[in-house]
């Protein structure tokens, strides 16, 4: 007996339209059988919205018969928050209790756009806005952001 032929699974995270045949997103597409350009050019296409180079998570759901179908989701947490603020990366050492171990501080406005920003994924549709805020700052908090009311 054979084994059914299923679906298999690619996870990505590209810059919004810039998505190119070359690596990453070329050799993981290329080694399962799909021709790179066709979703770049779908890719770029779809988040021609988006800032440019912007990073956005890709599952993209590839069939026996070598078509391909993909979920964009939003852009991850870390980056929001850090682009929110100015900054390129978070603290090697977050301590939010001392100053000198602080990124920056945000405002919980800016906590609860993310969060809009957030429940706008698939994943994320069926949580409660609460949890989803919580997740946020429990994020600010390990990259080493004051959440300030």
């Amino acid at each position: 007996m054979s084994k059914p032929i299923k679906n298999i699974l690619v996870k990505l995270i590209v810059g919004a339209g810039q998505a190119a045949p070359s690596p990453p997103v070329g050799p993981a597409l290329g080694s399962k059988g799909i021709k790179a350009i066709d979703f770049c050019k779908e890719f770029n296409a779809r988040t021609a919205s988006y800032q440019p180079g912007t990073p956005v998570p890709v599952y993209i759901t590839i069939k026996p018969d070598r078509s391909f179908n993909f979920e964009m989701k939003s852009p991850p947490t870390g980056y929001l928050l850090l682009k929110s603020l100015g900054k390129e990366k978070g603290m090697g050492q977050p301590n939010v209790k001392t100053a000198a171990g602080t990124l920056g501080e945000i405002s919980l406005k800016h906590v609860y756009e993310i969060a809009k920003i957030k429940k706008s994924d698939g994943r994320h549709s069926t949580l409660e806005m609460n949890n989803i805020v919580k997740s946020v700052v429990g994020v600010a908090k390990s990259m080493g952001i004051n959440v300030v009311p």
